[in-house]
């Protein structure tokens, strides 16, 4: 009888079910709520992103100095784009440096972050020192680097505008030693997470460092690889103000990357502006394309944990 009146003071003092009309009062309370938290959103994103890259499309077709005056042309704008050699130029001239650039930068973080992930003294320290070329502007790393490349070229008698190689070559050493940082962090997030116990179940089974590396830390970290090389592919394919302000493409366009020569199409030729809108079309298709590709390549070799 006494656990009788226990149950039975415990069932009392349990709030109670919401009855079936006041759940549908909640649902409505919800779908009335909701769009007042996404409208305003949705707004600004139509407004500030979906508007411009459609106007952006549109005024590809078109001949026009400003907005207000375009004239539907059709494909006259992308025919004079591929007979264009500076564009052609800057297309090799851009995929060559992206490569080399995502390779360096992701093998030297790796390293880096592998380092750092042992028990290293200070390592904190140099975990932020590595980081803090990141923080600093492309514009501003273009001119210390400028001046630094310059100094040293000059004991030869040359400078990053002597030819299109040392450009490149310029802007692949400011871009890794700007990107290293922040890579070396994403991978030492993915080396941290991999269970102990896998490293030392491989150990155990006579594996040695660079076996452990190559079956277990690597298939281990693939999703960091996969954020890492798509990070440092796009940013090789945007880079614009470090270019600019390292070589600004000489000698004669030479080291002008794909982002730089849309740019001064579009601002340094008088009745160009539908040609760089165009160059801008296709520059959005090959680098949204290389990613998706990209993407899928390495998220296929993950490991399902």
């Amino acid at each position: 009888m006494r656990n009788k009146n226990i149950d039975l003071r415990r069932t009392a003092n349990r709030p109670p079910f919401p009855s079936r009309g006041r759940r549908e009062g909640h649902a409505k309370s919800n779908k009335t709520i909701f769009p007042c938290f996404v409208l305003p959103t949705m707004i600004a994103f139509t407004i500030g992103f979906i508007a411009p890259f459609l106007l952006g499309i549109y005024l590809s077709f078109c001949k026009f100095t400003t907005v207000t005056d375009a004239r539907f042309i059709g494909l006259e704008n992308y025919g004079k784009v591929f007979q264009d050699p500076t564009f052609l130029h800057s297309l090799w001239y851009t995929v060559l440096f992206t490569v080399l650039s995502m390779l360096l930068i992701n093998v030297l973080a790796f390293a880096v972050a592998l380092v750092l992930t042992k028990p290293v003294r200070g390592k904190n320290i140099f975990r932020t020192v590595f980081f803090m070329p990141n923080l600093i502007g492309g514009i501003i790393l273009g001119y210390i680097w400028q001046l630094l490349l310059n100094g040293v070229l000059a004991h030869w008698g040359k400078t990053l505008t002597y030819s299109g190689t040392y450009g490149l070559m310029g802007m692949i050493i400011l871009v890794c030693w700007q990107q290293i940082g922040y890579m070396m962090i994403i991978y030492i997030s993915g080396i941290q997470n991999i269970p102990g116990e896998l490293i030392e179940a491989a150990k155990i089974d006579g594996a040695n460092s660079w076996q452990v590396l190559r079956k277990v830390i690597i298939p281990m970290v693939m999703p960091s690889i996969t954020i890492c090389t798509f990070l440092t592919l796009t940013n090789g394919f945007k880079l614009f103000d470090q270019n600019l302000a390292l070589t600004n493409g000489a000698p004669s366009k030479m080291s002008e990357l794909l982002a730089l020569n849309i740019f001064n199409t579009f601002y340094g030729r008088a009745g160009y502006e539908g040609v760089g809108q165009a160059k801008a079309v296709i520059f959005f298709l090959i680098v949204g394309l290389v990613a998706v590709i990209q993407n899928r390549m390495t998220r296929s070799k993950e490991v399902q944990q």
